[in-house]
Parts: structure tokens; C-alpha cells; sequence
């Protein structure tokens, strides 16, 4: 199965966890990897697999994976299955208060990128995910790399 992994990254962490999930799911050239400044419809040619990820910013994916998604054609990712991801610092008891307030009002980044996805056309495969990062410039949390890795794999088994 044609698979493609598209990510916008401004510290590395969210190019790290992409190369994770690409490297998780096959060899370079049978899994490009590609930043979304190189994603274009032409890339998306017999893709039957598409994961797209971009690191939260403002509780938002970034402006170009926005961009990208949105320029795609109406219903242009029908028959394409598809999946999304973020980087995100944890929030629990310890992240100011208002942070927690305004992470349960407007999220992280991936469900708005599925969201998107989805509504271009896109099969959801599986549930978009969050990946760590110990804080906003990084590095990723321990244990995050094989954490992409596996829900690559889950997802790779769950089209089996």
C-alpha cells in the first residue's frame, strides 16, 4: 500500500516522530517522509495511506499544514486512508491553569489536521494522536520515537 507521511516541524520534534512513523511503516523509498513545503496533489498520486502531522502551536496546527490541507480539492483524498498526529507538551496539574483551560477548549493540533482530512474525502484508519515533548522547543519525551513507531504499527495492521 502507497503510504505518505506529510509534517511541518519548526524544533525537529515533529520531523523526529514523522521519520518514526515512516520508518515504522517501511523503507524511505516505499514511505516518503516529506515536509509539507514538497507535499502538492502530484505527491498524493495512488497514496492509499495518508498520515499527516505538524506540531501544536497556539492549540493549533500550523499555517502551512492549514494551507496544505485546505488547498487540496473537494473530495480530492477519497479512497485514501487517512490519520494525523502532533507534538504537544504534557498538561496535567502542574501547567498553569490557564493553560489547562484553554487546552480543553481548542485541543492540540492533530484532530483538527483528521478532522480536515476527513472532510476532504478521507477515510479515518485510526484516532489522531499526540506526541510529547518535554517543552515547547523540546526535546521529546523518553520513550516517544517508539511510541510513534507502534502506533505506526497498529495502524499498518489494522489495514491488514
Amino acid at each position: 500500500m502507497k503510504t505518505l507521511v506529510i509534517y511541518d516541524s519548526f524544533f525537529g520534534n515533529t520531523k523526529k516522530i514523522a521519520n518514526a512513523i515512516g520508518g515504522a511503516l517501511g523503507t524511505p523509498s516505499e514511505v516518503p517522509v516529506c515536509h509539507v513545503n514538497e507535499a502538492n496533489q502530484d505527491r498524493l498520486k495512488d497514496v492509499r495511506l495518508l498520515i499527516v502531522g505538524s506540531p501544536t502551536r497556539a492549540f493549533s496546527p500550523t499555517p502551512a499544514i492549514k494551507k496544505f490541507i485546505k488547498n487540496l480539492p473537494a473530495r480530492s483524498l477519497e479512497g485514501i486512508k487517512v490519520s494525523a498526529f502532533d507534538t504537544r507538551i504534557k498538561i496535567d496539574e502542574r501547567t498553569p491553569r490557564i493553560l489547562q483551560m484553554f487546552a480543553g477548549i481548542f485541543g492540540f493540533a492533530a484532530k483538527p489536521i483528521l478532522d480536515d482530512l476527513i472532510r476532504k474525502g478521507g477515510d479515518q484508519v485510526t484516532p489522531a494522536e499526540g506526541f510529547l515533548v518535554v517543552d515547547s522547543e523540546g526535546p521529546l519525551a523518553e520513550g516517544e520515537l517508539e511510541r510513534a513507531a507502534e502506533w505506526a504499527k497498529r495502524i499498518s495492521q489494522s489495514l491488514e
